[in-house]
């Protein structure tokens, strides 16, 4: 792997199942994530997913590309437009940089997009100790 290698794109359909069991799941009770008629009072067209949410996702992403030896450590996201249900996230992912790590392993530094139909959901970066 070389910085400028790209992941391939994981497609996540956006249901109201995965949006609501992710936010219990994190215990995130804000009615947001999972009244619609609360949503839509507070502004929003429809329930929405929670950071937690999408943080898991990214992190499935980069441990799903890298395998079940990975270690994630450090994961810096940043969220833009809502993933509501029936859209579909597709996550994309760019090596930015590989060094050597503890004990062998190596560092690396992943860019992370994750655009929905409004646009880009989620941005950030992923750092993955990945043993050789």
């Amino acid at each position: 792997m070389r910085a400028g290698d790209a992941l391939p794109p994981l497609e996540v359909p956006v249901t109201r199942t995965l949006i609501v069991a992710g936010a219990v799941a994190s215990r995130d009770y804000q009615d947001v994530h999972h009244d619609a008629e609360a949503a839509r009072e507070k502004g929003s067209p429809d329930v929405f997913m929670n950071i937690l949410t999408t943080n898991g996702l990214v992190g499935r992403y980069v441990t799903d590309h890298f395998g079940p030896r990975a270690v994630l450590r450090k994961v810096a996201i940043r969220l833009g437009a809502p993933n509501h249900p029936g859209d579909t996230m597709t996550l994309t992912g760019t090596v930015a940089e590989v060094a050597d790590g503890p004990e062998g392993a190596v560092t690396v530094l992943v860019r992370i997009t994750g655009a929905n139909g409004l646009g880009r959901h989620v941005t950030g970066t992923v750092t993955v100790e990945v043993p050789r």
